[in-house]
């Protein structure tokens, strides 16, 4: 599967209402760890609607940074990280929950679905991901 039906399946899965943001992402990256699908669902539960419901940080780009996590084996995931959220806020326009779901002319800033999406395609692409 390329990283942009990595993405999509993503988009689906929070569609579906079976996945929080961060669930979306980190159950889709599921094969870049030794975790399974469902031990990341339950290990990424709780960072919706921003880290806890506290509309901070947004939990699609909490799930990349897990996943980031558990791919880099903590060498050098701070700078990975780094640059994952730096493109996210720059696609997305901010990297808050909160700020993410202002409404400007009837929409958000940037839809959870379009954050999920970009939050799988800046990983495949800062990790060198393509299938």
């Amino acid at each position: 599967m390329t990283i942009q039906e990595r993405a999509e399946k993503a988009v689906e899965l929070k569609l579906s209402g079976r996945c929080n943001c961060a669930q979306a992402v980190a159950t889709v990256l599921a094969d870049q760890t030794e975790l399974s699908e469902e031990q990341l669902r339950m290990l990424t539960a709780g960072f919706c609607a921003g880290m806890g419901n506290l509309q901070a940080t947004c939990g699609a780009l909490i799930g990349a940074g897990m996943i980031t996590g558990l791919k880099t084996e903590g060498r050098g995931t701070l700078g990975m990280t780094k640059q994952i959220q730096e493109e996210f806020g720059r696609r997305c326009g901010a990297l808050k929950c909160g700020d993410l779901k202002t409404m400007t002319d009837g929409k958000p800033l940037c839809s959870c679905e379009d954050c999920v999406r970009n939050a799988v395609m800046i990983y495949g692409e800062k990790m060198g991901i393509t299938e």
